[in-house]
């Protein structure tokens, strides 16, 4: 992977803005004091005063955003473009999830920090979930990378909020109630990076949140009572159960089943191509898991459609099967493109030579644990990062939360999107940058309004474009 000079922390150089940190390269370098690095944090205020962040006002110029989501399908599978046009156009929230091409270039254009840690590029309300920890224990994190690269960390909070204002929204709330769950959110990553940046480096790299801290820390019984709910759905979720859901047997031997135009077998050509890929993917694993994989055999691929955002985009399922019938393992090949934000930070010229390396590098840095057979391959000219499939992967559902249920979800999104920019870099100044009153509350608070306001008004354009027949679209 190629490094950037300044690789994860890029403080801008403008105004005598030190960034001397030379990409923590070495360790014969002493660190930057952390006292030195507060206040590095108070001082960007008087470039970007926080209560900049609450302003959001589209430029004269801004481009269209159904022409944006019309160059976000180069390149796309032509025939599943209408499933990824109707099921963003099925609500707000649904085109807020696919339409983080859009934020990146609105939010480029406002003032921010400089502090630049490993962001999600996609932090929405969606994106936090449960997954398998390598010692299958269900921890609850980001868990969508798609999108992640050095970036402002007010990008991510940003969308974060703004999603849990069109959620809000979406489930009946009235205005003072979203801005309620939007403070609770924000609160909690300014209380989460302060506390982290009082931790030694390595001790914040072992913060994580299981089935058990995350009840406890839920204030409200209705939304402890959805985290039972979506844990036991989660713990479900494995790769044996999903034999009799996505297989059939033909002649004693288990294919998936296809569900066009979603699940599609690729030709004979293709699963060759993807199977020389997989081998290729083994040797991106570290030596352990890479041996216990190998002791698995192709059985089929089925080209899969998944998400919102991700629809067009080549995503593959492979059945493998170990020294029996039920010993299984579901393998996702996902295809990797530069991340939204990465223009916006360096232009053109890409920093990796391999999307999916980025995305698993990525992944790691900003998860506590992450999935032991995260990979990456190629097939063709086309760039794929390789993860589990049904490894009890889950999502607490924000439809029909209650007010309060969803202030708590938001917050606890809050902590941990703050956990994950505090594993890389920065947390230091950007907890200089915050303080420790509700300023930065305030500000989120203006802005996720105000820029609810425009999501609803960007999905209204891509519905009417739909109507007059522009975009074509399958109902979600």
């Amino acid at each position: 992977m190629e490094r950037s000079r300044t690789d994860h922390v890029v403080i801008s150089s403008a105004a005598g803005r030190a960034s001397a940190d030379d990409g923590f390269a070495s360790l014969r370098r002493p660190a930057r004091p952390r006292p030195e690095r507060y206040r590095l944090g108070r001082s960007l205020r008087r470039d970007s005063p926080r209560s900049g962040l609450a302003r959001w006002t589209p430029q004269e110029r801004r481009a269209d955003p159904v022409q944006q989501i019309i160059e976000a399908h180069v390149g796309r599978q032509p025939w599943l473009i209408p499933v990824r046009v109707g099921r963003m156009i099925a609500s707000p929230y649904a085109f807020l999830r696919g339409s983080a091409n859009i934020m990146a270039d609105d939010f480029a254009t406002l003032p921010h920090t400089g502090i630049t840690p490993v962001i999600c590029g996609d932090a929405h309300l969606g994106n936090f979930g449960f997954y398998a920890s390598p010692e299958r224990q269900l921890v609850f994190d980001l868990n969508d990378f798609d999108e992640a690269h050095p970036g402002a960390w007010e990008w991510d909070l940003r969308r974060l909020t703004t999603s849990v204002h069109v959620a809000g929204r979406q489930n009946g709330f009235s205005e003072p109630a979203c801005g309620d769950a939007v403070r609770h959110c924000v609160d909690e990553y300014r209380e989460q990076v302060a506390h982290l940046a009082e931790q030694a480096l390595l001790a914040r790299s072992y913060e994580r949140l299981d089935v058990d801290r995350l009840r406890a820390v839920a204030s409200k019984s209705s939304f402890r009572q959805e985290i039972d709910r979506a844990a036991r759905r989660a713990r479900r979720r494995t790769s044996d159960r999903a034999l009799p859901r996505f297989t059939e047997q033909r002649a004693d031997t288990a294919r998936l089943v296809e569900e066009p135009p979603l699940i599609t077998r690729p030709s004979d050509a293709e699963r060759e191509q993807l199977a020389a890929a997989l081998d290729d993917y083994l040797a991106t694993l570290p030596p352990h898991w890479a041996r216990i994989l190998a002791g698995y055999r192709i059985v089929d691929i089925a080209h899969k459609v998944v998400g919102v955002g991700s629809v067009g985009l080549r995503a593959y399922v492979a059945l493998c099967e170990g020294s029996s019938p039920d010993d299984v393992v579901f393998l996702q090949l996902k295809q990797a493109r530069r991340s939204v934000v990465a223009r916006h930070l360096h232009g053109e010229s890409a920093w990796h030579r391999h999307q999916g390396q980025r995305v698993v590098e990525y992944q790691q840095a900003l998860q506590t644990v992450s999935d032991p057979l995260l990979g990456w391959t190629t097939v063709g000219e086309l760039q794929y990062y390789v993860r589990q499939f049904r490894d009890m992967k889950g999502a607490v559902v924000v439809e029909g939360m209650s007010a309060k249920a969803l202030a708590d979800y938001a917050g606890i999104c809050g902590y941990l999107l703050a956990k994950s920019h505090a594993r890389t870099s920065g947390a230091s100044m950007i907890a200089g940058y915050i303080g420790k009153g509700r300023k930065l509350g305030g500000a989120f608070c203006r802005f996720a309004r105000a820029y609810a306001d425009q999501v609803e008004a960007d999905h209204a354009l891509l519905v009417q474009a739909v109507r007059r027949g522009l975009l074509p679209a399958e109902p979600a």
